[in-house]
């Protein structure tokens, strides 16, 4: 029995003939409905509010230090990138120069700013927010855990494709098979694995660069001090982030726009002192004459120009936080006018002091003003570098919502803003990791080129998913969409071919980050999702339930009983392990559903849908509790309750819309093949050739069998056991509500399942690693569900079983 039951879900053999199949839809679906009127009772539409000028401008000077202390730090380290064997020509400097004015307008003005920005996911940015607006306009999500009442959230944001379209069209071509899903996914972890290199690269590079001002002043001093000191830095500011950012945020605006006003005024400065002939570099035609004199070098140089950009892809994922118009205004009025004046300035600097390559940002400051720049340097590179690591925990957290990443401790550090988070496990990774790059590397060179390779592979996916978005959710011609995907891949690609050539000089060490984040992330998903479809496959049979009659064959003693699953509709097999292994289960049963959706947060007053499981006297209900990605389950929430106050709160509208139906002619499917209860444990008992006991294969689990579930009105003589029982409408509820509280007062068990998952026998050696050894160490290592949903243990109860996939 247990290799049929494996067999149909490893290879997907059906041997239900289709009328059986049907028959079982149609019953399953009568039994235990969608939830659709359910959601539609709790719709609640919510208006957008206009923002004002003034708070508009107080939101444009907060995001700069929140959105773009990563950018503004870049000054510090570009020109030294970019000619790292010396400057030979005073014109190689101008060329440069037009490279990045024309980098910074192509790429954070245009492309991002004013057309990636606006593929949110209601004001969500990053690769797996764009995963997320396309699950929700296509059937790609690998987990297929949605149902038609999510479509009801008033977060669940969407646009319907019209048939025969262009995007209609694409839409289908990525629906049609399971392999385009997944390498979908691939790309959209990839781009995810390098931002979580980028949290790494950027703390180290920013503060590196920032204290390197110490030896500029004390040539003699050793380059050791600068490393020890940002060593120092770096681990004071992942010491700190336990106690979040809520009493010190304020300042992040401060210091960035200090550091701003501070680069913008030194370029006027040097621009009118040194040379003003570098504005010159605002015509393109300078990028070609480089090229011409330069030609491979100056092609390679490309790495350190790319590093003027760096920042962008963090600008993204940071759009959360304020008005897409505030990030725009900021950036457009104040932060992109700075960035251009500190880089012409520097370049006016270099045109007459050539030798100054290694030095260039100190160099160039004047002496009056130097410590008071180095300050505002130091705190500039921590804000970029805090604005980082915190989107690093974001991004972890959407991570592990989609199925993505082992679940991790989160921790909430404010009590006003949902969204400052900490993760204690990531969060000493990425200070080893910060560390270990800054010590070993000690220069910023090798830094850059690692950080160049990172963050042109994210714009690189991000491309990739903006030409979806365009095409499946804003439904763009697809010739704009051309010109748009052209126009980024080329300036893309040229960037990405030029860091290539480096990834000898330090390039690699995002690959083998990122290639070790992908393999965590994908086995981790595939996993997930080859658990989701065992379950679905060998979910119960309600036949089997109601056949049970309304006590389910056991004696059921006073209390409530949580059962945990992961399936939105019908019965998980670990009921029918658990009612066939113990003599009795609880008065009330309700099976508990948490599941996370594509969307970035679930009203308070949407969250969770309950619906009676069969008839009234089984006392089975289903609860589903629905997360958005950005959504946490904080300490203080207490779930338990919550709950309950919402199947109370259904009991009462279900009598109240019942109250004109008529009971009697009520039909339920009857079982013409009851069986005993000895009988399902003795079926529920097989043991493989190993001897380990196969828990989920029992007979009643199997839809290959032969007996027909047969559909009979309720007061038919067939029906040997009526489950329907005339009350009226006020006594009904006030018994069942009565009842309820009594039996909460009883005591609320939780039952989870503690599964083991194992590779079945013949399967290939690869599949073996990742599931007996990569996934089992990861789910060794990981939370368990009771510990987020801040179960009490002793009201805990494990359930084992071992899963073959």
């Amino acid at each position: 029995m247990a290799v049929r039951v494996e067999a149909y879900v490893t290879e997907g053999e059906s041997t239900i003939e289709e009328r059986d199949r049907e028959a079982m839809r149609e019953f399953e679906e009568g039994l235990d409905q969608p939830m659709d009127e359910e959601a539609n009772m709790l719709k609640n539409m919510n208006k957008e509010k206009g923002l004002s000028t003034l708070m508009l401008l107080r939101l444009s000077f907060q995001s700069l230090g929140i959105v773009y202390g990563d950018l503004g730090t870049s000054p510090l380290y570009v020109f030294y990138n970019t000619f790292p064997d010396g400057i030979n020509d005073s014109e190689d400097v101008i060329g440069a120069l037009s490279l990045i004015i024309y980098s910074l307008l192509l790429i954070p003005l245009i492309k991002y700013v004013f057309i990636v920005c606006k593929a949110n996911d209601n004001g969500e940015g990053g690769t797996l927010a764009i995963y997320s607006l396309l699950c929700r306009h296509s059937n790609v999500k690998l987990i297929p855990n949605q149902q038609r009442s999510d479509e009801d959230l008033t977060t669940y944001s969407r646009t319907l494709v019209a048939e025969g379209s262009f995007a209609a069209k694409i839409k289908k071509w990525l629906e049609s098979s399971h392999s385009k899903k997944r390498a979908l996914l691939v790309i959209v972890l990839l781009g995810t694995c390098m931002m979580i290199g980028d949290g790494i690269l950027t703390p180290a590079i920013s503060v590196l660069s920032a204290t390197g001002g110490i030896k500029v002043i004390n040539p003699e001093m050793s380059s050791d001090i600068a490393v020890f000191v940002s060593v120092v830095i770096l681990i004071g500011l992942f010491s700190m982030q336990h106690y979040g950012t809520d009493k010190v945020g304020w300042l992040f605006g401060p210091i960035v726009l200090i550091w701003f006003l501070f680069i913008g005024a030194t370029g006027i400065y040097n621009i009118c002192k040194h040379e003003t002939r570098v504005l010159k570099a605002f015509s393109p035609t300078y990028i070609i004459l480089y090229f011409k004199r330069r030609g491979q070098d100056g092609w390679i140089s490309l790495g350190g120009i790319l590093l003027s950009i760096t920042g962008t892809e963090a600008l993204y994922a940071d759009i959360s936080y304020f008005p897409l118009q505030a990030i725009q205004l900021a950036f457009t009025l104040f932060v992109l006018p700075c960035l251009l004046l500190a880089y012409c300035g520097q370049a006016a600097y270099l045109v007459n002091h050539k030798d100054h390559y290694q030095d260039a940002f100190y160099a160039s400051i004047p002496e009056s003003v130097y410590w008071p720049m180095f300050t505002a340097a130091t705190g500039a590179a921590i804000v970029g570098s805090q604005a980082t690591i915190s989107g690093t925990y974001s991004l972890i957290k959407q991570a592990v919502s989609h199925g993505c990443f082992p679940r991790v401790k989160i921790v909430h550090t404010s009590k006003k803003f949902h969204s400052q988070i900490y993760c204690p496990d990531i969060n000493w990774i990425l200070m080893i990791g910060c560390i270990a790059v800054t010590a070993s590397f000690k220069n910023q060179i090798d830094i850059g080129n690692a950080y160049g390779t990172a963050v042109v592979v994210v714009m690189l996916v991000t491309t990739l998913l903006m030409v979806l978005t365009m095409l499946i959710v804003w439904r763009c011609h697809w010739i704009l969409v051309l010109i748009f995907a052209l126009l980024s891949l080329m300036v893309e690609l040229s960037y990405f071919s030029a860091v290539l050539l480096k990834i000898n000089e330090g390039g690699w060490v995002p690959l083998i980050v990122a290639a070790f984040s992908l393999m965590v992330m994908f086995v981790w998903n595939y996993v997930t999702v080859k658990k989701y479809e065992f379950e679905v496959h060998s979910r119960v049979s309600m036949s089997w339930i109601l056949g049970l009659g309304p006590s389910l064959g056991l004696v059921r003693v006073p209390g409530i009983g949580l059962v945990h699953t992961e399936l939105a509709s019908g019965v998980p097999h670990i009921f029918s392990h658990f009612i066939t292994n113990l003599p009795a289960i609880h008065s009330v049963v309700v099976f508990v559903c948490v599941k996370y959706l594509p969307v970035y947060t679930v009203p308070e007053e949407e969250r969770f849908l309950v619906k009676r499981i069969g008839p009234k006297t089984f006392r089975m209900f289903r609860c589903v509790a629905r997360y958005g990605y950005k959504d946490l389950h904080r300490k203080d929430d207490d779930f338990e309750n919550n709950l309950f106050d919402n199947l109370f709160s259904f009991i009462q509208n279900e009598t109240m819309m019942e109250s004109d139906s008529n009971y009697s002619n009520s039909v339920y499917p009857i079982n013409h093949r009851q069986e005993s209860r000895d009988e399902l444990i003795r079926n529920n008992n097989h043991h493989d050739s190993n001897g380990n006991s196969m828990a989920t294969f029992s007979s009643m689990v199997d839809y290959t069998g032969s007996t027909i579930d047969t559909f009979v009105p309720a007061d038919s003589p067939h029906s040997a056991m009526s489950f329907i029982q005339n009350y009226t409408s006020e006594e009904e509820e006030g018994d069942e509500l009565e009842f309820l509280k009594i039996c909460k007062e009883s005591g609320v068990v939780h039952i989870m399942g503690n599964t083991m998952v194992k590779a079945r026998k013949g399967s290939l050696l690869p599949k073996k690693i990742a599931i007996n050894y990569v996934y089992a160490f990861l789910a060794k290592i990981c939370r368990e569900n009771s510990a987020i949903l801040h179960v009490p243990h002793e009201t805990l109860l494990n359930v084992g079983q071992v899963y073959y996939l």
